[in-house]
């Protein structure tokens, strides 16, 4: 066990890298939930970076409007968020208690019907306790989950700081003493069917819903040239890049899926940061992010081209 938590496997310092505005959005508390088409490999401190794909105004615009419905589901309507998307850029972390199904979580009346709204992927991966970065780290990014360098993790640490998250969510184990005891199948028992069904549902909400379908849509266009290994139905219907090995789940998928989209694609849709293992040990210099003047932030640029 480590300082953020218990890991599984091979994990020491698990991160994963996702596209913008998701990314921020997870950082920020905004986004409860990630989805995967695969169960999360890993419990306790998950650091989260941000692709290199700078967002377009217009999927910033469709998950913002996406958080403040289902939000104010709950009767919160003052959500606060960022003010910029940096690319290319370590921005903290998030504390992962547990993955469950979509039709699990979809039917969980033990949290709140906001977080059922997030429902979106096959399986989702329940996020608590967010934590930034005072100042993003500059760093290129890899598919999947993957243990962030040593001496990164360390500098990381020191720059954390809590976040104040517009409702805070706690995610109960069916075992305490157990934290990998909220898989899927854990609660499938006592899912029912979530009150709030798409007949219910205001026209405000559905159309939120759906821009975010659309928004995550751009990335699973081009995933299907990218062999990866991580991607679930919020590629099909979120900005996820198909994967080579579950691009099939892309055509199948017609929900909205658009939290995985916030990784996994977030590297095959830029070959900037498609990187090899090599490539890691030679970006040791953690350069802090300048500031960002616009919403997005600064895009990384090559070792090579940061002179010019």
């Amino acid at each position: 066990m480590r300082a953020g938590g218990h890991s599984s496997g091979n994990y020491r310092n698990p991160c994963l890298t996702m596209h913008q505005p998701w990314a921020s959005l997870l950082v920020y508390g905004i986004k409860r939930i990630e989805g995967r088409s695969w169960p999360a490999p890993i419990r306790g401190r998950l650091w989260i970076h941000a692709a290199g794909k700078v967002p377009e105004e217009a999927t910033i615009k469709a998950m913002e409007d996406f958080y403040r419905e289902i939000y104010a589901v709950n009767g919160i309507t003052d959500i606060k968020f960022p003010q910029h998307y940096p690319v290319s850029r370590l921005l903290g972390c998030v504390e992962v208690v547990g993955c469950v199904t979509r039709e699990e979580l979809a039917g969980w009346e033990l949290v709140p019907e906001g977080v059922r709204l997030e429902a979106q992927t096959d399986m989702c991966w329940l996020c608590e306790r967010p934590q930034k970065l005072l100042i993003p780290f500059e760093m290129r990014g890899y598919q999947g989950v993957y243990n962030l360098e040593k001496k990164i993790n360390e500098a990381a640490i020191r720059g954390l700081t809590p976040v104040e998250v517009p409702l805070p969510v706690k995610f109960p184990l069916p075992n305490p003493q157990d934290p990998f005891s909220l898989k899927p199948g854990s609660i499938s028992a006592n899912a029912h069917q979530s009150r709030t069904s798409e007949v219910e549902r205001s026209s405000s909400l559905n159309a939120a819903i759906a821009g975010a379908q659309a928004a995550a849509t751009q990335f699973s266009k081009k995933a299907q040239t990218f062999p990866t290994t991580s991607q679930n139905d919020a590629a099909k219907s979120a900005r996820t890049v198909p994967i080579k090995n579950e691009s099939s789940e892309v055509d199948k998928a017609t929900s909205a899926n658009f939290s995985e989209s916030s990784n996994k694609g977030s590297m095959t849709s830029n070959s900037k940061d498609q990187i090899s293992s090599r490539d890691q040990l030679s970006s040791r210099v953690l350069r802090p992010h300048p500031g960002a003047p616009s919403k997005y932030g600064y895009e990384w640029r090559r070792r090579g081209d940061a002179q010019n």
